[in-house]
């Protein structure tokens, strides 16, 4: 699909010349900067940005956190207590680190649900939506492995039980969780193996993050009305569109900095609010505590993974249609992962001709539904697995399935969306006004 038309980087001075010949590296910050973005962007539009911050944060606290960190069994907690008590500034930077990976996670997970309301899946935005869950997927991985390196009783007890999710796959579970964990279990072997991808994945993620911009930077941005930039003329994409530069970068840099005065807020009064208390005691295997959780981001997955137990009826069913091949932990494995699975099929699981929610009365509200619902699973995945709650994860677990696998795909036959703007211009005049006749005499800058 072509770009919107616009104006591209012209060399002007014989060494802009002399380097856009060789590596034309002005010419893409340029046609970056200067990208035509839909000119009705609201306040969801922000994640972005945020998500940046966040990965560059990590990637350097990160970096500087490793060169006291000490990755051996004996001497991990050890370290990390130098680095908060002996290091300069090493509390900061560690907190920062910390919390850095909650509001990635807040950052993300808002950046997900507003693309599911407005419909940034649909074409011609599938790849782009694809790369975007590959992130999630390596986000959620680097955080795992991340939270196991301070070596707390969470982070050994969380290691014991995730991991050992692999060995509920028949026949090579075994196998998989033996190489995983580098020996019969969490020992020295996994510490070391966790510090290397821990170190080495958010560089993927950065490369992937540049494929996720470049690839929405082919196809254009998508905007709360799910018009498309008219792209006949570069005078009619102009009545949809203004560039990033300077319209965009300050809106988001406005958002950021008040995002960040929380952030630091959080970071210097509260740090520890989202951690766990028993992941301050040094990990014994010895002692196991008396309610295992993960970090708060994986709450509503692991919620999932645990409601289909062994009594659930679905369960039963399959296990006796696999002769026992497909039991109940393996049964948790795959609906936990089968749960960002449905996410990254909704661009084939939508049937519906509009894309954005805006048009959509019926959507509205299944969609409100859906975000009750991951926070119902949030809060239950931190409950323990007995009373009522097992029940209550069922239902809360059900309903995700059955919004990507049935009520998305039905409502796309039966539902009757409301009129559509015919252009984005139309839409922004009629939330802001047309711009009177002598501003839009004034040639663009």
């Amino acid at each position: 699909m072509a770009g919107i038309p616009h104006d591209h980087y012209e060399p002007k001075s014989g060494f802009e010349k002399w380097l856009h010949k060789r590596l034309p590296i002005v010419g893409l910050a340029y046609d970056t900067l200067m990208l035509p973005t839909p000119k009705n962007l609201n306040w969801m539009w922000i994640w972005g940005i945020v998500l940046t911050f966040c990965l560059g944060l990590q990637i350097v606290t990160g970096i500087i956190l490793v060169m006291h960190y000490t990755p051996h069994v004996d001497h991990a907690f050890a370290s990390v207590e130098h680095i908060m008590r002996n290091v300069n500034g090493g509390y900061m930077i560690r907190y920062l680190h910390q919390n850095g990976a909650s509001l990635f996670f807040i950052a993300v997970y808002l950046h997900i649900f507003r693309g599911l309301y407005y419909g940034s899946y649909k074409a011609p935005r599938e790849v782009t939506w694809i790369i975007g869950m590959l992130i999630y997927l390596l986000m959620m991985g680097t955080a795992f492995m991340g939270y196991v390196l301070p070596w707390g009783q969470m982070s050994f007890w969380g290691a014991t039980v995730i991991t050992g999710l692999f060995g509920a796959i028949p026949g090579i579970g075994g196998a998989i969780q033996t190489w995983l964990l580098g020996g019969p279990a969490v020992d020295n072997a996994t510490l070391n193996r966790f510090l290397s991808l821990h170190y080495l994945l958010p560089f993927v993620i950065a490369a992937l993050v540049a494929l996720h911009i470049w690839a929405f930077h082919t196809t254009g941005n998508n905007n709360p009305t799910g018009v498309e930039v008219r792209r006949g003329s570069k005078e009619e994409a102009e009545k949809d569109t203004v560039p990033f530069w300077p319209y965009y970068v300050i809106k988001d840099l406005f958002a950021l900095a008040v995002i960040l005065a929380v952030f630091f807020a959080v970071v210097g009064f509260m740090p520890n609010y989202l951690g766990h208390p028993d992941n301050y005691i040094e990990a014994n295997p010895l002692a196991t505590p008396a309610h295992i959780v993960p970090e708060w981001y994986f709450l509503p997955f692991y919620a999932i993974l645990r409601a289909f137990d062994s009594e659930v009826w679905l369960v039963i069913a399959v296990q006796w249609l696999t002769f026992g091949i497909v039991d109940a932990k393996f049964f948790g494995v795959l609906a936990m992962f089968g749960a960002i699975a449905v996410m990254a099929l909704a661009p084939w699981l939508d049937t519906s001709s509009v894309r954005s929610g805006r048009y959509r009365p019926m959507f509205k509200w299944w969609f409100a539904l859906l975000v009750v619902d991951f926070m119902v699973l949030m809060w239950v995945g931190a409950m323990p697995a007995e009373g009522i709650y097992p029940y209550i994860a069922l239902i809360a677990s059900t309903y995700w399935f059955a919004y990507f696998l049935v009520i998305l795909p039905l409502l796309g036959v039966i539902e009757k969306p409301l009129p559509q703007p015919a252009t984005i211009e139309e839409d922004f005049n009629a939330h802001y006004g047309k711009p009177s006749a002598s501003a839009a005499a004034q040639p663009a800058e």
